[in-house]
């Protein structure tokens, strides 16, 4: 698979894409004996020879994405002091170390993405991008059209009035109301604290989607690769996001310039 040499270089943990492409610039790269000047210039990592200053670009383990149903009761993380429940549990069989994008609190469930991709992954959890979240969220009590109303106007909480990028009633029941429940920000369990503070705690809360992917029929526990498709449109979503922004006047970031250059 043809590659930018900068994203090579980088992934291989030799320099920072932007030190990478200085290192092109003044000619300290070589691929199969040439020496490489174009920022342009892709090559492929399973078959090219590759050298910065004469030294073999030995490439790490591949770039690995998965969508994990984290269940209700397990902690977002790698390892935990408390011996309680980890994500790393139901992911027996994945043989690259891969990293949680975002976090799900322990009483919460639903998609969870997980990647080694480390540019997508800051792309997805900037704020400057909004990335969007949606949940299904179980409330006690019928919520009214007030109470959605306050929700899409902000609630005011101990660090700053918050609401949601949209909210819809998808069920009712004699006790309980479901809504649909989307953040682009999604601070640490702002949807739990909005819901408590307009009188209405939540029952359940499970995430379904983020931006693109879809949790689906996914059981809870399971996981599984992400498709071609369900990658690339995850970076295009991104890429439009970095678009738009930039139209509006945006400053250009470091981060900006590692998004492009996914293209």
């Amino acid at each position: 698979m043809q590659i930018r040499l900068q994203k090579i270089i980088a992934q291989a943990g030799v320099a920072s894409r932007r030190a990478a492409e200085e290192l092109i610039r003044a000619g300290a790269v070589t691929v199969n004996g040439k020496i490489v000047r174009e920022l342009g210039t892709k090559a492929d990592p399973q078959k090219d020879h590759i050298k910065v200053r004469g030294r073999l670009v030995q490439s790490k383990e591949p770039l690995t994405y998965l969508m994990l149903h984290k269940p209700k009761g397990v902690v977002t993380t790698l390892s935990d002091p408390q011996g309680r429940p980890i994500i790393s549990d139901f992911l027996r069989g994945v043989k690259a170390r891969v990293y949680p994008v975002g976090r799900l609190d322990y009483d919460s469930e639903g998609l969870l993405f997980l990647t080694n991709d480390g540019e997508l992954a800051h792309a997805v959890t900037h704020p400057r991008y909004g990335v969007p979240k949606t949940y299904q969220v179980k409330v006690k009590g019928v919520l009214t059209d007030e109470g959605l109303a306050k929700l899409q106007a902000g609630v005011s909480l101990p660090n700053g009035k918050k609401a949601v990028g949209r909210v819809e009633k998808i069920r009712k029941m004699a006790a309980n109301s479901w809504l649909e429940i989307t953040l682009h920000e999604g601070q640490k369990r702002q949807i739990r604290r909005m819901m408590e503070e307009i009188g209405h705690p939540v029952l359940k809360l499970k995430r379904v989607r983020l931006a693109t992917l879809e949790l689906g029929d996914l059981p809870p526990g399971r996981y599984r690769y992400l498709t071609p498709e369900e990658i690339q449109s995850l970076r295009a979503y991104v890429l439009r996001r970095e678009t738009t922004l930039n139209r509006r006047g945006g400053s250009r970031t470091a981060l900006t310039h590692q998004v492009i250059n996914w293209a």
